[in-house]
């Protein structure tokens, strides 16, 4: 399995699902308004759309007809399982900015990814930890004031436990949206710096269940 930051939340998953049952799963592609590129050709066979802000929901940059999937559900194709979890975009159950979907992964090998969307709760629920349940690899949001900050992330990290955590929705050169950096979130769990890696690549095997892992992607 492969994981391809593209910046702000959209990462492009491709897995082989075994020689016959390849997928590539793109979530939340953005408008290239916000400053930043989306490669020239962007083909997957399913999209998961978090929810419905511009720099969140392009659709129409995905070439060929991808399956589309806009919130909460439970869905299986191609040897892959996503199940979306209702959550908000804010602390006041979605009163101020709305809501926002977690979709989890269930992909080869029995890797489970969770992409927290614009997660905005400063905690999660229980009934929500119940669906999320046992993550291999979280996307987390550690921006800020549209998400969770660097102390709020740490706090719903702490609540997953995953087994490798990827920041996402942070401060990145090119983008036009006001966000913090991830320098502030790596400080907050006292690491100095992570050399950012071109995409990651990984098996079930070799996935520590016992060492937590940062890893910090490119766009």
């Amino acid at each position: 399995m492969t994981i391809n930051w593209r910046g702000q939340s959209c990462f492009q998953i491709s897995s082989s699902q075994g020689k016959n049952n390849a997928i590539s799963i793109l979530i939340d592609p953005f408008e290239e308004s916000i400053g930043l590129k989306l490669p020239r050709k962007l083909e997957a066979d399913v999209v998961l759309i978090t929810h419905e802000h511009y720099d969140h929901n392009n659709v129409k940059k995905v070439s060929g007809s991808p399956f589309v999937i806009r919130g909460p559900g439970e869905y299986e194709l191609k040897g892959a399982y996503i199940k979306g979890i209702p959550a908000y975009h804010d602390n006041s159950g979605g009163k101020e900015k709305g809501g926002t979907t977690i979709y989890t992964i269930d992909l080869e090998d029995n890797i489970r990814i969770c992409h927290l969307g614009d997660l905005g709760q400063k905690e999660l629920t229980p009934e929500q930890l119940e669906e999320i349940s046992d993550v291999d690899i979280l996307m987390l949001p550690v921006g800020g004031i549209f998400t969770t900050n660097a102390e709020e992330a740490i706090k719903v990290m702490s609540q997953i436990e995953p087994k490798i955590t990827i920041p996402m929705h942070y401060k990145i050169p090119g983008l036009n949206i006001k966000l913090e950096g991830v320098d502030k979130f790596l400080k907050t769990l006292g690491i100095k710096s992570l050399e950012p890696l071109l995409k990651l690549s990984i098996k079930k095997k070799e996935i520590s269940a016992e060492e937590a892992k940062i890893i910090v992607l490119q766009p």
